[in-house]
């Protein structure tokens, strides 16, 4: 298997479980308008990049509302992992099937491991009182998709190195604040079997 496709793949995908729609259409828009030739073709297509650019929108403002935020993660629990493979098996593109599915697998799972880690430390920090720290942590989540995207069109070992490290901190965080995690789950769940419906 050719190893030079691996480190956008795994880089895609980690960013897609954090942010599809975003990591859809910087990736879109770095091959549309800056000329980078490691970036699909099915990506810089204009319905493509209109659809990704409208839901990443609708995204901005949702991550920003805790409840809403934990809705959307839920729901997105399929929608990221599938972009992440989806993303893999375009970077493939002609390879012979064993490396496009090693590849589609890689961005999938990639994507579904990180997902599931924002997913779990945007429990924990949906558990504080006040907005401001669910704001910062979206924000910061949108500018490490982006930084990580770009780094991986000029340097993309060194972008997967980047998306590695921050999903090994990410699973050490979530393990650390798994306790805060299961309350919050636990309060939520209670909050659920008491609604009226």
């Amino acid at each position: 298997m050719s190893l030079e496709l691996l480190p956008l793949v795994f880089t895609s995908g980690w960013a897609s479980g954090v942010n599809a729609y975003a990591t859809v259409l910087l990736l879109g828009l770095l091959g549309r308008f800056a000329g980078m030739d490691a970036v699909p073709a099915g990506l810089e297509r204009t319905d493509v990049l209109v659809a990704a650019g409208a839901l990443y929108a609708v995204e901005f403002v949702a991550d920003k509302i805790p409840v809403v935020d934990s809705t959307w993660d839920a729901v997105h629990t399929a929608i990221r992992p599938t972009i992440g493979a989806v993303i893999g098996l375009l970077v493939a593109g002609d390879a012979d099937s064993l490396e496009t599915a090693v590849l589609a697998t890689t961005g999938g799972v990639t994507a579904l491991l990180s997902h599931l880690v924002k997913s779990g430390l945007r429990l924990a920090v949906n558990t504080s009182p006040e907005p401001a720290s669910n704001i910062g942590v979206s924000l910061a989540e949108d500018f490490s998709v982006a930084g990580v995207i770009a780094v991986a069109m000029a340097a993309p070992w060194v972008a997967a190195g980047i998306a590695a490290f921050l999903l090994v901190l990410g699973v050490t965080l979530v393990v650390l604040l798994a306790s805060r995690i299961r309350r919050t789950v636990a309060r939520r769940r209670a909050r659920r079997a008491k609604a009226p419906g």
